[in-house]
């Protein structure tokens, strides 16, 4: 099995080339240099690996959402790839990506929330059911931090921008302490790779028409509560 992954949804730019189980990654904080950063990555990767880009099996990406243009860059490239090389994509969530790198065990539920800008943050809540699979509980939505409601459900964890941002307001909602709490949280590739070989395990994967960035700003939730 071999599978590219890219992530550029966040401040954080990644790569990271999966084969037979490991993992091999590039991953650089540098907002707004993503566009220079990514198809060097993927290269050095491939070269380390020894792999050709038509030897892969697919390509995943971080679909958002996340910043707009980030977003755009990851599909883009990944289109490209895909295209060049008839693969099949496998988009993996921002959000999910968060929520995958939380602490927690069977059963407790995460919430990832990103810094959407304009006062709003992107946010879900997702309950991990086995080590490396996640449900997704409440929609992934975009809305300002004082309207966030979810269910009568007790969040174990918070991570992502979203936290950093506006922390004392998402702690007063869920009553999180201090220490259950990572807003320095970043998406990765490594993890959209580990995402994305359970998603391609499970044959749910995209052909490159689908393989489409999640903005969610065309889908804004208003709940004035």
């Amino acid at each position: 099995m071999k599978l590219l992954a890219i992530e550029t949804a966040t401040e954080a730019c990644s790569a990271a080339l999966l084969i037979d189980g490991n993992v091999i990654d590039r991953h650089e904080v540098a907002p707004r240099q993503h566009n220079q950063l990514i198809l060097p990555m993927c290269e050095n990767l491939l070269a380390e690996g020894g792999v050709s880009a038509g030897s892969l099996d697919a390509i995943a990406f971080g679909c958002g959402p996340g910043a707009f243009t980030g977003v755009r860059i990851a599909a883009s490239v990944t289109q490209g790839i895909a295209i060049a090389h008839d693969l099949p994509v496998i988009p993996v969530s921002t959000l999910e990506n968060l929520a995958y790198q939380a602490n927690t065990n069977i059963d407790e539920y995460v919430m990832p929330a990103i810094d959407a800008r304009m006062d709003e943050i992107y946010w879900a809540v997702y309950k991990r059911i086995s080590s490396n699979q996640l449900e997704l509980i409440v929609a992934e939505q975009v809305q300002e931090p004082e309207h966030v409601n979810f269910p009568d459900i007790e969040i174990s964890m918070g991570l992502g921008s979203g936290w950093r941002s506006y922390q004392s307001i998402l702690m007063g909602k869920t009553h999180l302490s201090s220490d259950r709490v990572i807003g320095d949280a970043l998406p990765s590739a490594r993890v959209v790779a580990e995402l994305a070989l359970t998603k391609f395990l499970d044959n749910n994967v995209a052909t490159v028409e689908n393989a489409l960035p999640v903005y969610l700003r065309n889908n804004v939730v208003h709940n004035k509560k």
